[in-house]
């Protein structure tokens, strides 16, 4: 009887020693890559003849999805109206989309805008028209990001500069005379906060132009 309620202590000790390693384990564990996903980027091409461009993409992380499929670059042969026919496959494309997960995005959230889910279309029309997109890309921007920020309490926007330049660069042939890319950075709140407004700067198109637009949410408990 003696010894198999001793049995039964040191039993009860193991598990509880295996529940508090793994309790330790975790919380030592990096943030999930999901914290970390560049979603959506799409690249748009409006060169001033028809001519040949290649892109390649540099992405510190995995590109998890590719359309069309990137096989160390994209070759098309690109018209002004934004049009492009894939070298690979021989089919036409309205924009080059990637999509990836990396551990090395570090996002600064400390200047942007705190936005209600309500005004969110409004507040994204506005400002992406300032930074220099047309209605279709930056509406094509809002159909893919409304349903998951409109029905947030408030949403802290700001659209990463150096810090995601850094993460994802591109070299594109032959190279192009003006380039814009939005990424968006947002994280849902509970409740309103105050923050340093960004500032931001409205591009010009000049000569052969490359846009790219994309983003990322930061989960709620996600530690800046």
């Amino acid at each position: 009887m003696k010894l198999s309620r001793n049995l039964m202590i040191i039993g009860v000790a193991i598990i509880l020693a295996v529940i508090a390693f793994t309790w330790a384990f975790r919380q030592s564990e990096p943030i999930s890559p999901e914290l970390m996903q560049v979603k959506k980027p799409v690249i748009y091409l409006y060169p001033t003849k028809q001519e040949a461009v290649s892109i390649k993409l540099n992405f510190s992380g995995q590109l998890t999805c590719t359309y069309p499929d990137y096989k160390n670059g994209w070759n098309v042969l690109a018209a002004p109206d934004g049009t492009m026919t894939n070298l690979d496959d021989k089919k036409q494309y309205s924009c080059l989309f990637w999509e990836g997960v990396s551990n090395e995005a570090k996002w600064d959230l400390s200047k942007g805008f705190v936005v209600a889910g309500k005004d969110t279309k409004d507040f994204l029309q506005e400002k992406l028209a300032f930074l220099g997109l047309t209605p279709k890309e930056y509406n094509e921007f809002i159909v893919y990001w409304l349903p998951v920020m409109q029905n947030n309490k408030f949403n802290l926007i700001t659209f990463a500069g150096r810090e995601y330049e850094d993460i994802a660069p591109m070299q594109i042939t032959p190279n192009p005379d003006s380039e814009l890319r939005v990424f968006m950075v947002f994280k849902p709140l509970d409740s309103y906060m105050e923050i340093q407004p960004q500032e931001l700067q409205s591009f010009e198109r000049v000569g052969f132009t490359v846009v790219e637009w994309g983003g990322t949410e930061v989960k709620k408990d996600h530690l800046d």
